[in-house]
């Protein structure tokens, strides 16, 4: 598979996750990270969360307190190292969080894994705009 077709199965998987995230239902989510890897993250203004656990937890309670999230997602670029990928991009968030709508850009780079086939995310970092 040629570089740029690789980048853009990864900027492909890389949209499934956000389109998992707008779900707000946790097991979508769950399928978008690789479960058989020591999984990272980090969430705007949190601390790194690390292992399967913590971050399917974080996850959980952000879908619990939010009744709707849509991303619009600019400036992704994928890049492709053997089973790994990473893509930075930015995340332009619209939420509603306690009835009340909130607007967020969002620096973002996710790290995925290949395995059985499959781009699944092993870290996520957000970092917010100020």
């Amino acid at each position: 598979m040629v570089e740029s077709s690789k980048s853009s199965v990864v900027l492909a998987a890389n949209q499934a996750f956000y389109q998992a995230f707008e779900t707000l239902d946790i097991d979508v989510m769950k399928a978008a990270w690789d479960d058989q890897a020591e999984v990272t993250c980090v969430h705007p203004g949190w601390p790194i969360l690390r292992g399967w656990d913590d971050v399917m937890t974080s996850w959980e309670r952000i879908m619990e307190n939010t009744t709707m999230m849509q991303f619009v997602i600019t400036d992704a670029e994928g890049k492709v190292e053997g089973n790994y990928a990473w893509v930075t991009c930015t995340e332009n968030l619209t939420s509603v969080v306690n009835a009340r709508v909130n607007g967020a850009s969002v620096q973002t780079t996710n790290i995925l894994h290949q395995r059985d086939g499959k781009w699944r995310l092993v870290h996520h970092h957000g970092s917010p705009v100020m």
